[in-house]
């Protein structure tokens, strides 16, 4: 008994201290691994299901997005009483009990966007109504009803922004905004809105509204003075209309209509501050040629009704190109991707500050560089992918467009132009001529008025030059003589053969030079050591150029040539100054591939094509070069190989078994007899 009596004592000294140990750590809180930053937590991504309960009282921003909350339960919250900022962005929430935020009345900042809320959104319309002092709500993602959310927004008229893209929104009406008289921004995209009859109109601080992503066919007698930016891309507007009527100048700086069905030219405010505006990916034209018809089944005139209220009919004159309203304050105008063939005497004209003219991918024939024709604040012109075959312009007049810098005339038909146009413009830095025919001019075709061929020479302010695909075939020597250039394009011109001396001057500037499928063969490119990118790919080069070596290209481009290998030293060097390669469509020796070894070791080389490139073995069969070591040198594959080491296995099993025989025979010369009448005499019976 004593002894038992001194074990129990033992066991209760051990024992009881560690049950007290675990108790008291059972009673506090556990370490959480939120990030605080001053008076911010960050809890994003923990596998959380519900709120911390151990922040500090102090804190005034709590972020909870991308964990497992479900449900936010009444006093979650209620040890956060300064409380300015709760997102749970990304959870899986469904309800939000009804006094969450009764002891946190200062939030003003709320995110609950991709979430479940269309399950318990009366539940959560009772919570917010606590909020007073709310700016900013995002619900968007929460597959929401254009009823559910009138529900939510009751009293919420502190509110400010309000997100709500990516619900089930199909028709707003003027009761579900109505309590929100402080709105300032409204974003709707990508609901399947296809009608917003009067909902913003007696939101009279609204400056920014998104309804880009939704159904709408058309906005018709616009009337919202005090917007600043709209934002109504990727609907299937066909016409957008202003109300004609109104006096009052329309703030509006941003309007983009983008990727609509637009037929004409949208009829903008009379008075307007209008700054850019995006009309790209439409069906725009202009049609003043259909007024003069004379059909008796053409109308020259369209009526527009409210069939719900059959009230509000508003009727346009179609032809009239005078009704397009007020641009004289744009600055960028966007029309790429339409249907343009032509414009109105004087349309772009009236456009005195225009910066940005964008008119690619549309059916321009014609078009007119002249100064009376295009404002002289213009800085981008981009006419590219059209059909032109004729640029107007005026050598001894152009000049006064002083601030054109960029323009792009690629992918036209252009045959004929002044060969010194672009010599007369002052500040002009980057030209693309892409896939037009036009050559560059000898100096004895550069005194004609209109020739197949331009004058390249002597632009001070020239930087980048495109000539992709222009058939040139002879280039003079020094053509680019007294420019600057830092980006020279001439691929796609298969027979250029360029020479040492077409592109003599440059070295001092050139960083980029395109020779792809121009015939190059030998070229040292060693004088032009500011070089950074190169494209000689489409050459049938066979060996890589030595004076490669002596440039600190970060790429270069060699695809579809006919190289074999890199030799070790160069693939060392390339492979510490590269930061990208191009290869694909050569004919590297599989049995030579220390250069793909070499560039594979060294992580600062990107090979972009890396799992295209393909290598012959000696049978001219391609294998891909990221699987070589499966393939033996010689055109030995793994099927050869398998039935070599069959024979290999049999020759040895053999050999070693006439040994033993020889062996048997040589030293033990009664054994295998006596083995062998063992096995093989038997007793025959008589």
């Amino acid at each position: 008994m004593p002894v038992i009596d001194r074990l129990s004592v033992q066991l209760c000294h051990v024992v009881v201290p560690v049950l007290v140990v675990l108790f008291s750590i059972s009673g506090h809180p556990q370490a959480f691994p939120c990030r605080l930053i001053q008076s911010t937590a960050l809890c994003k991504n923990y596998q959380l299901s519900a709120v911390p309960n151990h922040l500090p009282q102090q804190i005034e921003e709590i972020f909870l997005d991308k964990n497992l909350l479900i449900n936010l339960q009444n006093g979650c919250l209620s040890r956060y009483p300064i409380l300015r900022t709760f997102s749970c962005l990304n959870n899986h929430l469904r309800t939000v009990e009804e006094n969450v935020f009764s002891e946190s009345p200062l939030i003003e900042n709320l995110n609950f966007a991709d979430n479940e809320l269309h399950y318990g959104y009366k539940q959560v319309a009772q919570s917010l109504s606590s909020l007073s002092q709310l700016k900013t709500l995002d619900l968007s993602g929460n597959g929401l009803s254009e009823e559910m959310v009138s529900v939510l927004l009751q009293n919420l008229s502190s509110l400010e922004s309000l997100y709500l893209s990516r619900n089930a929104m199909l028709r707003l009406d003027e009761t579900i905004f109505r309590d929100l008289q402080q709105l300032k921004e409204l974003n709707v995209e990508k609901n399947l809105l296809f009608e917003i009859d009067g909902a913003f109109d007696h939101m009279k601080k609204l400056q920014r509204l998104n309804l880009a992503f939704n159904c709408l066919p058309c906005l018709v007698k616009f009337e919202m003075t005090q917007l600043l930016v709209l934002n109504a891309s990727h609907n299937s507007i066909e016409w957008f209309i202003t109300n004609q009527n109104l006096s009052e100048t329309f703030l509006l700086e941003t309007l983009d209509l983008s990727d609509n069905r637009l037929l004409f030219f949208p009829f903008l405010p009379t008075h307007n501050h209008i700054r850019t505006l995006i009309l790209s990916n439409n069906w725009v034209s202009f049609y003043q040629h259909f007024a003069n018809d004379t059909s008796s089944n053409w109308t020259t005139s369209v009526e527009f009704y409210n069939l719900g209220q059959n009230v509000g009919n508003v009727t346009m004159q179609l032809w009239n190109e005078s009704l397009h309203g007020d641009l004289s304050s744009v600055e960028l105008l966007d029309l790429s991707e339409n249907k343009v063939n032509y414009f109105p005497q004087g349309f772009i004209r009236q456009m005195p500050h225009l910066n940005w003219l964008r008119l690619k991918s549309n059916c321009l024939q014609s078009f007119s560089l002249m100064p009376e024709d295009l404002p002289v604040t213009l800085y981008a012109l981009d006419v590219s992918k059209n059909r032109l075959t004729e640029l107007k312009a005026s050598q001894s007049s152009i000049s006064k467009l002083n601030n054109l810098t960029y323009l792009n005339l690629s992918t036209n038909d252009i045959q004929k132009l002044p060969p010194k146009i672009f010599a007369n413009l002052p500040s002009l830095s980057t030209v693309d001529l892409s896939h037009n025919p036009v050559d560059v001019c000898f100096s004895e075709e550069s005194n004609y008025s209109f020739s197949t061929c331009v004058v390249w020479s002597n632009i001070v302010t020239l930087k980048k030059l495109y000539l992709t695909g222009c058939g040139i075939q002879n280039m003079p020597p020094l053509p680019f003589k007294g420019t600057a250039l830092t980006h020279l394009e001439l691929s796609n011109n298969p027979e250029l053969h360029i020479k040492q001396e077409s592109l003599a001057g440059l070295s001092d500037t050139l960083e980029h030079l395109g020779l792809g499928n121009t015939g190059l063969q030998d070229f040292d490119f060693s004088p032009y050591s500011h070089l950074r990118s190169l494209n000689i790919s489409r050459n049938s080069i066979s060996e890589l150029p030595e004076s490669l070596m002596a440039l600190n290209l970060r790429l270069l481009d060699l695809r579809d040539n006919m190289l074999t290998t890199i030799p070790s030293k160069h693939a060392t060097m390339l492979a510490h100054r590269l930061q990208a390669v191009y290869m694909n469509g050569n004919a590297f020796n599989c049995c030579h591939l220390d250069w793909y070894r070499t560039f594979a070791e060294n992580k600062g080389i990107n090979v972009v094509d890396l799992a295209e490139i393909t290598c012959l073995d000696f049978n001219r069969r391609r294998h891909k070069v990221v699987l070589f070591d499966t393939y033996h040198c010689g055109g030995i594959s793994n099927e050869e190989s398998f039935v070599w080491y069959i024979l290999l296995f049999v020759t040895v099993s053999v050999s070693i078994v006439g040994i033993s025989v020889i062996y048997l025979l040589t030293f033990r010369p009664r054994m295998l007899p006596r083995a062998i009448k063992k096995r093989c005499w038997r007793p025959t019976p008589y």
